[in-house]
């Protein structure tokens, strides 16, 4: 049975995944006074999309690991992760900020599990390849065992990905489908970023443009 209950809400324009880190600086009064209160309660909040026009109604709640810094003026500087997913199935306007009515959800137990297996092993050598190629500083190097409906997360959270990309990713049920959809972008996503990254020597003379010239 679906569990539900009533959280803050955090409208922003991106997408958190569970098992996502997400450092964010607090600086609208609203959620001073929100983040204020989860961390008095020690209570998570919801962090659903918004692009400016839309709020989705899917969403993932946001745990508060730390805070980075207080500012003299309020302001705060916190790092949070990514946890549980929800589906708002009303909101409120009853405080400075807004609330949810919402219900948690998870994927649903897999049938092969063995097949994710295999496509875990292939999302992790794409990341890590990404991340040489991307020249990011921040790598995956996955300190601590994760499960594949984790890793299916943190490789949708890759940073090829678009915001949207990232939301399909956020709404499926299926840890099977997340990994396929997701490793196979992954891999067309390494192919144009090598594609950048050689013509971006060339351009820097770095590289030999005899061989990409036709000779007739």
């Amino acid at each position: 049975m679906q569990s539900e209950t009533v959280i803050p809400l955090f409208p922003l324009g991106l997408v958190l995944l569970p098992q996502m880190p997400l450092p964010l600086h607090i600086f609208e009064e609203r959620y001073k006074l929100m983040i204020g209160e989860c961390l008095k309660r020690n209570a998570a909040f919801g962090i659903v999309f918004f692009d400016g026009s839309d709020i989705q109604t899917i969403g993932c709640t946001a745990r508060i690991l730390k805070v980075l810094k207080r500012h003299s003026d309020g302001r705060l500087d916190i790092l949070t992760h990514g946890e549980e997913r929800f589906t708002i199935k009303d909101m409120y306007d009853r405080k400075p900020y807004l609330e949810g009515r919402v219900t948690f959800f998870d994927d649903e137990p897999e049938e092969n599990p063995d097949a994710c297996k295999k496509l875990v092993r292939r999302g992790i050598a794409l990341l890590k390849q990404f991340t040489t190629i991307a020249e990011m500083q921040d790598g995956y190097g996955f300190t601590e065992p994760l499960d594949a409906k984790s890793i299916s997360f943190v490789i949708a959270g890759c940073e090829g990905f678009s915001k949207e990309e990232k939301q399909r990713f956020l709404e499926m049920t299926s840890t099977d489908k997340r990994l396929k959809k997701s490793v196979a972008a992954l891999e067309k996503i390494i192919e144009r970023t090598k594609i950048t990254s050689e013509i971006r020597k060339i351009i820097g003379g770095n590289g030999d443009m005899a061989k990409y010239a036709s000779v007739d």
